[in-house]
């Protein structure tokens, strides 16, 4: 197993003109951070000296220009560019869209061929990403094609964890989505995420429905009838803790989500207002599904903000928190289904100590 500090975290910048650079930075001032992981950010040496300077940060960058020169205990920067970056703080800036796709997309890169262990993302702005070489709405959907698995979008904060059924779907759009299978996938992918990902032997997962009282047997929409509870019952009698659909209104309000290991909402408003209401700024958006790692903050570009010093950077040690932790989850469990009854001796050893 990989020493803490060996564990390699790929950064892309994401937008250079929002909050992005500034809490990757602030992140990093405190040197334990670097005690815990190496991190290589994937942008531009002198593009982050101007930034360091703008924020009076006291973090040294290390730049290289392989993957294979950063050094354990520097904050190492990989020139992915080597030409000059005029920032313009909170401006939406197609160029700077450009260069946050050329971070993430190298830094993806990097992720499938195993030089990074995990990838943490900073936020991007999902307009001005767009180009003929970049048709995706954001990092998931990307991922998702480069990466094997499904993906899924996991709101995390500490035991609140939801996921979602549809993403970035507009609102007269989700029932269209909502298939048996999809929804099958999404709680398959989503129970074994808990148990191989936080750890979590026997997991209870709620469903929540899609119409308003979760359809009223019917009298506010059918999905609840024909799709969620039939495929619900069906993954319940093969051994997956799944319940519900619930009503969503007073599911988070009432505290019902305290008793589920996870939550999964019908479209993203659903899931992302009660969630961010509960842990706003301390929240991490995990990209469950994949073989590899992906952890990103809960807040978007803040281009209100950007380039004031202003920006908390709670969210994202949060998103480096999780990315380690997930890691050697998944190391655990790898050791685990590998020789259960040699992992069970173990313990047994070490209870009768």
């Amino acid at each position: 197993m990989k020493k803490s500090e060996n564990i390699i975290v790929g950064i892309s910048i994401g937008d250079l003109n929002g909050i992005g650079s500034e809490v990757v930075l602030k992140t990093f001032e405190d040197t334990r951070m670097l005690e815990l992981c190496t991190p290589v950010i994937f942008a531009n040496v002198k593009v982050l000296s101007f930034v360091k300077k703008t924020f009076e940060s006291a973090s040294t960058l290390h730049g290289i220009d392989h993957i294979n020169q950063l050094i354990p205990g520097k904050i190492n920067v990989l020139n992915v560019w080597k030409e000059p970056v005029e920032l313009n703080f909170g401006a939406t800036d197609d160029q700077i869209g450009a260069y946050a796709i050329k971070s993430f997309t190298a830094a993806t890169t990097a992720l499938k061929e195993g030089q990074i262990d995990v990838l943490v993302t900073a936020p991007i702005n999902k307009y001005n990403i767009q180009s003929d070489d970049f048709k995706f709405p954001g990092h998931t959907d990307y991922l998702n094609q480069e990466l094997t698995g499904n993906a899924l979008m996991l709101m995390v904060h500490d035991h609140l964890r939801v996921g979602l059924l549809t993403d970035h779907v507009p609102v007269n759009e989700v029932a269209k989505h909502l298939t048996p299978a999809l929804l099958a996938q999404k709680i398959q992918t989503i129970h074994q995420t808990l148990i191989q990902d936080f750890a979590i032997t026997r997991p209870k997962i709620a469903v929540l429905g899609l119409n308003p009282h979760s359809g009223d047997n019917g009298v506010i929409g059918k999905e609840e009838i024909e799709i969620f509870a039939p495929t619900i019952k069906g993954l319940f009698d093969k051994g997956i803790m799944v319940f519900g659909p619930f009503p969503a209104d007073g599911f988070f309000g009432s505290h019902q989500y305290e008793k589920y290991d996870a939550v999964i909402a019908a479209y993203h408003d659903q899931g992302l207002v009660p969630f961010k209401t509960l842990s706003f700024g301390k929240g991490v958006n995990y990209t469950a599904g994949l073989d590899k790692i992906r952890t990103s903050p809960d807040h978007g570009t803040a281009f209100d903000i950007a380039g004031k010093g202003m920006a908390d950077h709670s969210s994202f040690k949060e998103a480096v928190y999780l990315a380690l932790d997930v890691y050697h989850n998944r190391i655990q469990h790898a050791e685990i289904s590998k020789n259960p009854m040699k992992v069970r001796e173990k313990q047994a050893e070490k209870n009768n100590r």
